[in-house]
């Protein structure tokens, strides 16, 4: 006591607990301010470059009325909760969403949405790592931790329960009809901006975080996550499997964060893919598209057969390509060294490289993907062996570029540019050490390529082999103020959905398949594919007769029947 009364007066007004218990409502209102002026300050910056305060009377009217939006939204939101065992657990987490949210889009420049929020959620402790940073406390602390004392120092009012619902649902309507009205009052900017800037939607924090988990807690209302859905049960093998001497081996490589426009095969200035660009037996697509923008999206989508359209729109989830070569009686192997295959490899084998890790390759908790081939051999003959005697598909998950500690992606003996950026607080490095330390990265994924082929042209006496390698998503690197990836779709930009697309067939391939390397470089060199054509492209080149199989999206099949 002795201690605060030698402080000034101010910080004595501050320190000492409030006498008078508040109503609910005198407590939300505060926060929801707090919310909206501190909370979305990567929506005010993004609005002030369209918007500048002053430049017109209109604009100040317009960035007034969004904040009297902001403020009665969040406050609205804030009343359905505001009860005696709910409001101050409620309003600490809205302020926890809002912290963190501002922190990562402040940071990496991303905006939050249902996809985004899933990708996190099935992300792993290696991958969570590589995004804390000492700026994260330091934010959230100061963009949190004001208010939650001001909250938790607060005595609530304890009306008789009939009063407090009479109270709240008087205060719910009241803040919602300022919301309407503000919209209303600036309806003709506010209609405009939202409609040529449609990125800002996902900027309303927390508002897009709490949607965004409403979506997601709410997709089995929509979608029957618990039926699996047969599909391509039809699935067999066909004339060219009868009377083989040597059975097919078909690696399928898919790459993580694979910007298309850094890789030197594709005509980059700088020499990314030493190892790739020196072989003239490769057929690499310059103009190919992901379905999504992170793995969580992008993975199951490239490999369900539906499309991106009806993949999107789909009621249940079905049975993908890996199943459709089970089907087909092919062995078929998923190995992993990333977060996991998201569901595509749960009805057939699949291994982990975190359950062996090798100390050539793992330092630091996490793996360089040349791990993948190490011991490969054995995996291939642990395999059924009636099915191997048909062929077998190997599928190789990259850890690749996954940022956004792209400095830990590459071996020391490979990081060619230099300096790099150590650091996963991308914004703290120059935009050149950000690009370094990625360029760095698809070097190492040059050389993890460039083994397995090697390792592939061994089979030959064996098995008759193949590669298609695909990177699931792009990335931002700094380009705007945007890092990594993950946006929504239709606002994301084209780095994020442009992604490398490299086939490699042997000469006994080219004769089984009758699609020859010369034809396909032709056809991939300004041919626009997508993800789409993953599904129907591999069971064309594997010859795997099924009803689900388009020949419109078989990549092989002008080569085919143009020789």
């Amino acid at each position: 006591m002795e201690f605060l009364l030698r402080l000034p007066a101010p910080f004595r007004f501050a320190l000492r607990r409030p006498s008078a218990a508040l109503a609910p409502a005198f407590i939300v209102l505060p926060i929801a301010l707090w919310i909206a002026a501190f909370g979305n300050w990567p929506l005010w910056r993004a609005l002030a470059d369209t918007h500048t305060p002053g430049s017109t009377p209109h604009s100040w009217f317009f960035l007034l009325g969004f904040g009297v939006l902001l403020v009665a939204g969040n406050a609205a939101l804030l009343m359905l909760f505001a009860w005696r065992w709910t409001l101050k657990p409620v309003a600490t987490l809205l302020l926890l969403f809002t912290a963190f949210g501002a922190y990562f889009m402040l940071t990496y420049g991303i905006a939050i949405d249902a996809s985004m929020l899933t990708n996190v959620l099935q992300t792993d402790v290696r991958e969570a790592g590589d995004l804390l940073s000492w700026r994260m406390p330091a934010v959230v602390l100061a963009l949190a931790g004001p208010p939650l004392w001001w909250t938790w120092r607060q005595p609530v009012a304890r009306p008789t329960p009939l009063r407090l619902l009479v109270q709240n649902t008087g205060w719910l309507i009241l803040f919602l009809g300022v919301a309407v009205a503000s919209v209303l009052a600036t309806f003709q900017e506010f209609s405009s901006t939202m409609r040529n800037q449609p990125q800002l939607r996902y900027l309303i924090n927390p508002l897009n975080t709490v949607y965004a988990l409403g979506r997601i807690a709410t997709q089995p209302l929509r979608m029957d996550t618990r039926t699996l859905l047969p599909f391509g049960r039809d699935a067999h093998l066909g004339a060219s499997y009868a009377g083989q001497t040597k059975p097919p081996l078909l690696v399928l490589v898919v790459g993580e964060t694979g910007r298309s426009g850094n890789f030197g095969l594709n005509g980059y200035a700088r020499a990314t893919t030493p190892q790739l660009s020196a072989r003239n037996d490769l057929a690499s697509a310059s103009n190919a598209w992901a379905c999504g923008t992170s793995t969580a999206t992008a993975v199951p989508c490239m490999f369900s057969g539906l499309g991106k359209k009806d993949y999107e729109a789909r009621k249940s989830n079905q049975e993908n390509l890996l199943d459709v070569l089970d089907h087909a009686g092919l062995a078929v192997l998923w190995l992993d060294n990333q977060s996991g295959c998201k569901g595509v490899c749960d009805r057939v084998p699949s291994a982990s490289t975190t359950t062996s890790p090798d100390p050539t390759w793992c330092k630091g908790g996490e793996c360089l993907d040349p791990i993948m081939l190490e011991g490969l051999d054995a995996r291939l003959a642990a395999l059924p062996e009636e099915k191997r005697a048909r062929g077998t598909v190997l599928v190789l998950h990259q850890m690749g570029s996954h940022g956004p500690a792209y400095a830990r992606r590459s071996a020391p003996e490979l990081k060619k540019f230099t300096p790099e950026c150590h650091s996963n607080a991308l914004q703290e490095c120059s935009q050149e050490e950000v690009v370094n330390a990625y360029d760095n990265s698809i070097v190492q994924t040059d050389a993890f390529l460039g083994a397995t082929l090697h390792w592939l042209e061994g089979k030959q006496a064996e098995f008759q082999p193949a590669m298609i390698y695909v990177a699931d998503h792009g990335e931002s690197l700094g380009e705007n103020n945007i890092y990594l990836h993950g946006l929504p779709y239709s606002i994301a930009p084209d780095v994020q959905k442009h992604v490398p697309w490299i086939t490699w067939l042997s000469p006994a391939m080219q004769a089984r398949s009758g699609a020859s390397t010369a034809c396909l470089q032709k056809e991939m060199a300004t041919r626009r594919i997508s993800q789409d054509d993953y599904f129907h492209s591999v069971l064309g080149l594997l010859n795997v007769q099924t009803t689900t199989y388009q020949a419109a999206n078989d990549l092989f099949a002008p080569c085919r029947t143009n020789g």
